[in-house]
């Protein structure tokens, strides 16, 4: 797929190097940092050519003060905070498939600003503003091409991860495209450093749920054509399936997976995760795997399936049964 030759280290590493700088202050939800990052993304959906979804161009919004799980419910009612969700489109060319969608996803908060805690500000970098540069350069990737796939892709950026997969689940709650339509999210999580604390994992990434859907294997013939390993973290990745965004569209029945470089780095909710620790080129060749994964699903006329041998499948499985 000539996809995989657009993908670019260059690019994500300027992209980076903006969304987390100081300027951006950690990107908090809500704050104003976050709020540039929004406009920042949507600039970049609208630049890559893809179409815009929400409620405004490129925007799903909702008030913090209403979707914060941990708002004080006696308090008198808060100033309207909004929070966004960074949403675009490339429509399908197939009649029958492009009524079928894939979710690309990575969350663009994190945790802000801690006054006294270091330097004060955590910049998010590898988490996870690399993979909110992923998605971007994804779905440049994909619209550039002559050839478009047959299936529509959703690449959706989302706020208030950090305060417990808030955007994604609230995505979950007001879909933008059918949920019983939307065959596969592949969310992108912590893929920019190698230093894993178990040892350097280079051009390599992990899968959570590997095996709770066919979604893993997909991922794995990706990385065999590309030259990445992709395997099953035997604690991890059964563990951190419920830790990120995919669990929000899982729970809507979406075979939905996270794709990982590292779990555990050095600078982990810390306040020297910065962009100047990447392995860009590394990011790059994981991208270029993920890439081949979305365009053969995009171009399969079989939809990915929850797996029924596996017991912790069963839930998302029955879910995804109820809705068809």
């Amino acid at each position: 797929a000539p996809v995989l030759d657009r993908i670019s280290a260059t690019a994500m590493r300027g992209n980076l190097a903006f969304l987390a700088s100081d300027a951006l202050e950690g990107r908090g939800t809500p704050s104003r940092g976050l709020d540039i990052a929004a406009e920042f993304i949507a600039s970049q959906f609208r630049a890559a050519g893809l179409e815009p979804l929400g409620d405004e161009p490129y925007f799903q919004t909702a008030d913090w003060n209403k979707i914060n799980p941990r708002r004080d419910k006696n308090a008198a009612p808060a100033a309207p905070a909004k929070v966004r969700n960074v949403v675009g489109i490339l429509h399908g060319s197939d009649p029958a498939l492009k009524d079928s969608y894939i979710l690309v996803t990575a969350h663009y908060d994190h945790v802000g600003l801690k006054p006294g805690e270091g330097d004060g500000i955590f910049n998010g970098a590898n988490d996870d503003g690399s993979g909110t540069v992923s998605v971007i350069e994804l779905a440049k990737a994909f619209a550039a091409q002559k050839e478009r796939p047959k299936r529509s892709i959703v690449f959706m950026t989302v706020f208030g991860e950090e305060h417990g997969l808030v955007g994604s689940r609230y995505y979950g709650a007001n879909p933008l495209v059918p949920i019983e339509k939307t065959v596969a999210g592949i969310n992108l999580e912590q893929v920019g450093r190698t230093d894993d604390s178990e040892g350097p994992q280079k051009l390599a990434f992990a899968v959570t749920g590997y095996d709770f859907s066919d979604v893993g294997a997909i991922l794995k013939q990706a990385g065999d054509q590309t030259g990445i390993k992709v395997w099953k973290h035997p604690v991890n990745s059964d563990k951190y399936f419920a830790h990120s965004d995919n669990q929000a569209l899982a729970d809507q029945g979406i075979p939905a997976h996270t794709v990982s470089v590292a779990y555990a780095f050095p600078d982990y909710h810390g306040d020297g995760d910065h962009w100047d620790k990447i392995d860009y080129e590394n990011m790059a060749a994981v991208n270029r795997a993920v890439a081949l994964a979305i365009w053969n699903i995009a171009n399969s006329a079989e939809a990915p399936k929850w797996n029924k041998a596996n017991p912790k499948a069963a839930k998302y499985l029955g879910v995804r049964e109820q809705r068809r």
